[in-house]
């Protein structure tokens, strides 16, 4: 534990998690808590290049150090630029979320004073006992209860004086962006339309629900309930878009190009998003924008789903195991009767948000509002 002493000592901070978009992202939940506890610190964050948009604009962050995002020799040789430029910069507290190889070495040679870091177990390599790095850091977390990701990691804190607090990751989308992808929806005649977004795209195939199994489910939205389907796609995803598309005897859209901000962007006129197990379910937690995520037996949802909050929701069939089969053992039907409970608890909270304003406001809710049908359009 650091003593209040050491604390009042530190005036600049590193957190170190360059990659990828969703881990960032998770990490956003804490800055505040770690702002109040150094409130008069500099706070910087190590990252590479293609996901600083992340951070961006983020009130908590004074610094961005980037680290290029690079392969094979090049990647060395950044990494080596990166760890001098961070030893240049003399931080009192480095903070190793990514607490790996490659971050473990620019902590090695950072000069700090503290370096945090998680304790790992050791492990062996043909009989050879590793300590994954555990010697250089001279601060020790463990962590806690398995738990959605960004709570997970207020365990990293400890040491610090900082516990888990009720939160929320943080993204901020710009105007610019919301102002895109209304334009493009006016395009398609969509900006009035009830939306459920499709995001069927991962660069981890095995985290990849059917796209067979997508189109299936939005030939069911769009035939039983009254909202239009739109396939939100990334970088090298469009084919899987295209795919769906194709496969619907309903007619989908696909979503303009949009870059990480302007998905958010997008998400911001959805009922729900329905996606796999990634980044774009996490930036639409940080959006409280209502999500189903399909899991497979690649990843825990438990980890990396905000299933404590009610309208952040996921399938997953604990009983199939096989990597190679991508329906996961979970069908359309299964996924729409979800979005319908998730459809009731939007429904639910809309109306306890206008009876709450109501009562607020000194007025005894109208007896009305209980039949009366609500418009859930986040934005007009």
């Amino acid at each position: 534990m650091l003593s209040n002493s050491q604390a009042a000592g530190i005036k600049k901070i590193l957190i170190i998690q360059h990659k990828p978009f969703g881990d960032v992202l998770l990490n956003t939940g804490y800055l505040p808590e770690l702002r109040r506890r150094f409130p008069e610190a500099q706070i910087d964050y190590l990252i590479q290049r293609p996901f600083m948009t992340i951070l961006e604009n983020n009130p908590y962050i004074d610094n961005l150090v980037i680290m290029e995002k690079e392969k094979g020799v090049k990647f060395y040789l950044a990494a080596l630029k990166t760890a001098l430029q961070v030893r240049k910069n003399k931080y009192d507290l480095i903070i190793d979320q990514l607490r790996g190889t490659s971050s473990a070495r620019i902590v090695l040679f950072s000069g700090a004073e503290f370096k945090l870091g998680f304790k790992l177990k050791p492990k062996k390599i043909l009989g050879i006992k590793f300590n994954r790095w555990n010697s250089i850091y001279n601060i020790h977390s463990v962590k806690g209860d398995l738990r959605y990701y960004s709570r997970l990691k207020f365990d990293l804190l400890m040491p610090l004086g900082i516990r888990e607090t009720d939160h929320n990751t943080q993204y901020y989308i710009n105007n610019s962006s919301l102002e895109y992808i209304k334009y493009r929806l006016q395009e398609t005649g969509l900006v009035r339309e009830q939306l459920i977004v499709f995001s069927a795209g991962t660069p981890v195939k095995k985290k990849q629900w059917s796209l067979d199994c997508y189109a299936q489910l939005g030939d069911m939205i769009q035939h039983k309930l009254k909202y239009k389907v739109v396939l939100l796609w990334g970088p090298g995803e469009k084919k899987d878009a295209e795919y769906i598309q194709n496969k619907m005897l309903s007619e989908a859209v696909i979503a303009p190009p949009t870059d990480f901000n302007q998905a958010g962007a997008l998400l911001h006129f959805a009922r729900v998003l329905i996606t796999n197990d990634g980044g774009i379910n996490h930036l639409a937690v940080s959006q409280n924008v209502p999500s189903i995520a399909v899991f497979g037996a690649k990843s825990n949802p438990v980890k990396w789903c905000a299933w404590h909050k009610p309208i952040h929701t996921y399938l997953r069939d604990w009983n199939h195991k096989d990597l190679n089969e991508n329906s996961f053992n979970i069908t359309p039907r299964q996924v729409f009767d979800k979005l319908q409970e998730m459809l009731e608890i939007i429904e639910s909270n809309a109306r306890q948000d206008l009876i709450s304003s109501f009562n607020k406001l000194g007025n005894t809710s109208p007896k009305f509002l209980q039949d009366q049908p609500l418009n859930y359009g986040r934005l007009n």
